[in-house]
């Protein structure tokens, strides 16, 4: 077994699982097929409908070449890259089926969504988990985004036979890599991620949270076609919606957003967009030791320290893209930032900024929702998240260097809120 700085707690049942499929593969058993032909002709052949799309090709043919070249999966990895490569296929020739039967579904409007950005690790799951309480919203939910077809209604939206899969399905995982519950928080009918949505068409920042993918990295930051991209996004949301279950306004959240916020806005020019901010010495080796249980789930050879240089430098250029689109679009009155000091220590007192921020209300039962869930996951319920910058061998001098110009954007943020809060107490 590997020894890594950042301690990853890997159970008894995933370490005998891969020895018994090494011995599995060692007579002969392929565990993973990386041929993308065969995968999209399977999807096709199960859900009798075959979907070209020549981004979402690319994005599954780039994907399976870095897996097979760089992810170094264990046996078990292996089998879950598979389903997983598999299931994702299928959902989205399924709901590729529903958009060909229904193409009404195309006109149904997505109006002022709301997108919750920022670097990771700063607070923007909580966010909108708990905005997610506000009957007025409605966010993609984990089993809607891994079980999405048929599009759910009234009467299934809150109980079907999908979430309870779902619910199992995530149970295991939790008993695979103990300390993942620990350091994010996710259930079945929780709010998903961007990301699940961007997977469907292989062009997500998923698979890097699940394996060590560098090619892939380089393609999906500099070549993918992010506004194709979004515009399968909103396709998505059409669909989901299209069974009846119609918010007042879409709830999004994923950190990967602040290196495509050109992208995002073309797709939704009336978005509203949440950033969250903490520094980068918490959030760096936050984020590479959450990226490190998840990566040991699908390999033995997860090394905890590249992913925490990898982490540095990745997150320092998606801010520095994000700081210069948000000059050049200049969308202020559409943004709002969020402090993760501030959030942490008041989080009803930023709902009720926000909610002002944009012209929301905020009526009683929703606001006795979100209360109630602030008690409910209350912060170390699951045991405490640990971690420092010496665990992965960075310093104070290289956040420095790679978050020059975040920095100095934090500084200035953060002397703003405070003379904001002076002239309200005032």
């Amino acid at each position: 077994m590997y020894d890594a700085p950042i301690p990853v707690e890997r159970s008894a049942a995933l370490r005998l699982l891969n020895r018994a499929g090494a011995v599995a593969e060692r007579c002969g058993v392929r565990l993973f097929d990386p041929d993308p032909g065969r995968i999209l002709d399977q999807a096709a052949a199960t859900t009798g409908f075959a979907h070209a799309d020549d981004a979402m090709a690319e994005g599954l043919g780039r994907l399976l070449h870095s897996i097979r070249g760089e992810a170094r999966p264990s046996a078990f990895g292996k089998i879950a890259l598979r389903n997983l490569v598999k299931r994702n296929a299928e959902a989205r020739f399924l709901v590729e089926k529903a958009l060909a039967e229904r193409p009404g579904i195309a006109a149904e409007p997505i109006a002022g969504p709301v997108f919750i950005i920022g670097m990771p690790r700063s607070g923007t799951t909580i966010l909108q988990a708990l905005l997610h309480r506000d009957s007025a919203h409605r966010a993609p939910l984990c089993w809607e985004c891994l079980l999405p077809y048929p599009a759910p209604t009234p009467a299934d939206y809150e109980a079907n036979e999908r979430i309870e899969a779902i619910r199992k399905e995530f149970d295991r995982l939790f008993a695979l890599v103990p300390d993942f519950r620990r350091k994010h928080y996710m259930e079945a009918d929780s709010p998903q991620e961007c990301i699940a949505v961007t997977a469907l068409n292989f062009t997500s920042f998923q698979f890097l949270a699940q394996c060590y993918l560098p090619a892939y990295h380089d393609w999906f930051a500099n070549a993918a076609d992010q506004a194709a991209n979004f515009r399968w996004h909103r396709r998505f949301l059409q669909f989901l919606q299209s069974g009846g279950v119609r918010p007042d306004r879409w709830l999004l959240k994923s950190p990967v957003h602040l290196m495509r916020l050109k992208a995002l806005f073309e797709a939704y020019p009336d978005a509203r967009v949440v950033m969250t901010h903490r520094h980068p010495s918490a959030v760096v080796p936050s984020t590479a030791s959450l990226i490190s249980s998840m990566r040991s789930l699908y390999s033995d050879h997860e090394d905890t320290a590249r992913t925490g240089r990898e982490q540095l430098h990745l997150w320092g250029d998606y801010f520095d893209r994000c700081l210069r689109d948000r000059a050049a679009l200049d969308r202020e009155d559409q943004i709002a930032d969020v402090l993760f000091d501030e959030f942490a220590a008041d989080q009803m007192g930023v709902v009720e900024r926000l909610y002002a921020r944009f012209g929301w209300d905020l009526d009683d039962a929703s606001r006795a929702r979100m209360e109630r869930f602030l008690v409910d996951e209350r912060r170390g319920r699951h045991g405490e998240h640990e971690y420092s910058l010496d665990q992965i061998g960075v310093t104070e001098s290289d956040i420095g260097r790679h978050y020059g110009d975040y920095l100095d954007f934090l500084r200035d943020l953060d002397a703003h809120t405070v003379r904001d809060r002076r002239a309200e107490s005032g």
